[in-house]
């Protein structure tokens, strides 16, 4: 019997066994914690918040006019930190 008879039936295993997903790494409730401790903003650090934004373009205008102030209109597609 010739040896490349096996030869396809291997490279159909061996490409089956790479393209399956691999399991996903797990984080325990500790390093979870830890992770989001570094990734949220501190206190007083998203000072972006603390702004009173208007999401009405008109009562911007309004509160403007009344106290002698510019307008910073943002306006894009998606999302702030994406622009999606």
């Amino acid at each position: 019997m010739s040896p490349h008879r096996y030869a396809l039936p291997a490279l159909l295993a061996a490409f089956v066994a790479a393209s399956a997903e691999p399991t996903k790494p797990t984080l325990t409730e500790a390093e979870y914690a830890s992770a989001l401790k570094a990734i949220r903003p501190a206190a007083g650090e998203d000072k972006f918040d603390q702004i009173p934004w208007l999401t009405s373009l008109w009562e911007a205008r309004q509160k403007a006019a009344r106290e002698g102030k510019p307008i910073l209109l943002w306006e894009m597609d998606g999302h702030p930190l994406g622009c999606g």
